[in-house]
């Protein structure tokens, strides 16, 4: 679906799942669930009021250009970021939850979706109980409150994913889930709305640690794409090394001095994903082969406007008809790790997997997207798979907000 599709759809339903939230909010008995908690009429004209206000986006060149490395300066620029964020994320977090209200096929009644809309809403209640940012007291205050409220959101992702297993279940036989496009659709804009959100409150905790050398919060001004990709790498490595009892080699090329300003969080994240994918592709291969697994190849490019990444490897490749399934989500053809989570407990961290969940490949997706880059994956049915990264270098791209 198209951008402006897609946009108007997200729209109907932030408007639909406010209305929701007014009548249930009027009307306590039309809650459909009892395990949703109703919404007192205060608060969903609150919601609604927010929901319907435009946000800001920024660039990583605007988080680059607003912060200095005097610290006099630094502490009244964090007063200004705070009541920026005291005013903006709001405006975020009701879009949000007036969009949960609100989706198709059921998924909103999903205790596991509700679970995450009262995360939504708290956070939503408590940055608006909380008074202007004046000074620099209020300012530490206001990070104690970003703290509690990142701290909350950790397990969003899986506790999603729980929900949508559950839809997934649900299904009337011979319907996947790769034709729920609304479904979908919701899933993108919801996800690259929480790396937003999490990058934005990240962002500003990170500032008031000790300084790093190179570093602007959560931003490396020198980040080596070749550095990054080789600590992705180890870890993929050893998540491969625990669940096989051995992993393919990785041969990086690239140069290691190159640099240029990112979030390496975020770019480990997708290096990491796509190395995962690859080990896990080859072992699988090569498992009953009498010849020995090859190297996965990464390969790090340096253009004028962008950085690339490939990542290949020799692990059979898939269909071309299997391209589109594997930017849905849930889609896999591991063993999903849900179980662990529903057994765990939805505010418990579970041990990292090599693959399952499904998510991988479209959340690594939208953490390009987020600064302008993008993914591709172009496979050779029955030899291998090469895996397109492409980063932003000129940090210039505002924020795609959903």
């Amino acid at each position: 679906m198209s951008a402006a599709p897609a946009a108007a759809n997200r729209l109907k339903r932030v408007a639909g799942g406010a209305q929701r939230l007014l009548k249930n909010a009027f009307e306590p008995s039309a809650a459909e669930n009892s395990h949703k908690e109703p919404f007192s009429r205060e608060l969903a004209k609150e919601i609604d009021h927010f929901a319907r206000q435009r946000r800001t986006s920024v660039s990583l060149k605007d988080i680059l250009t607003h912060f200095s490395k005097d610290t006099a300066d630094l502490k009244k620029q964090l007063v200004v970021s705070a009541e920026f964020l005291r005013n903006e994320l709001p405006v975020r977090l009701a879009h949000r939850i007036a969009e949960l209200e609100n989706l198709p096929y059921g998924l909103s009644g999903k205790p596991q979706v509700a679970k995450v809309q009262s995360w939504y809403t708290k956070s939503f209640q408590d940055l608006r109980s909380f008074p202007a940012v004046k000074d620099a007291a209020d300012d530490e205050n206001f990070t104690t409150l970003l703290q509690d409220i990142h701290h909350r959101h950790r397990n969003v992702v899986p506790v999603m994913a729980m929900g949508i297993a559950a839809l997934k279940r649900d299904l009337p036989a011979g319907m996947s889930m790769d034709r729920l496009y609304d479904v979908h659709e919701f899933l993108d804009s919801f996800y690259m709305s929480r790396i937003g959100i999490r990058m934005l409150i990240g962002q500003h905790i990170e500032l008031h640690r000790p300084p790093r050398e190179n570093y602007i919060g959560m931003i490396s001004t020198n980040c080596s794409p070749v550095q990054v990709a080789e600590d992705a790498i180890q870890d993929a490595r050893a998540i491969c090394m625990r669940q096989y009892g051995h992993a393919p080699d990785v041969t990086v090329y690239g140069d290691p001095n190159f640099t240029f300003a990112y979030v390496p969080s975020h770019l480990n994240h997708m290096v990491f994903e796509l190395v995962k994918n690859s080990l896990r592709a080859q072992n699988d291969h090569y498992e009953d082969a009498d010849v020995e697994s090859p190297p996965v190849r990464v390969i790090v490019a340096e253009g004028n406007e962008d950085i690339t990444i490939k990542v290949s490897d020799e692990g059979g490749g898939i269909s071309r008809t299997g391209v589109s399934k594997i930017w849905t989500y849930l889609y896999t053809t591991a063993t999903s790790p849900l179980e662990l989570l529903d057994q765990a407990g939805e505010g418990e961290d579970t041990p990292a997997a090599l693959a399952g969940y499904g998510y991988g490949l479209p959340i690594s997706r939208l953490y390009a997207r987020y600064f302008g880059g993008d993914m591709q994956v172009i496979p050779m049915e029955g030899y291998g798979t090469d895996a397109y990264l492409h980063l932003n270098r000129l940090g210039n791209t505002q924020e795609p907000l959903p």
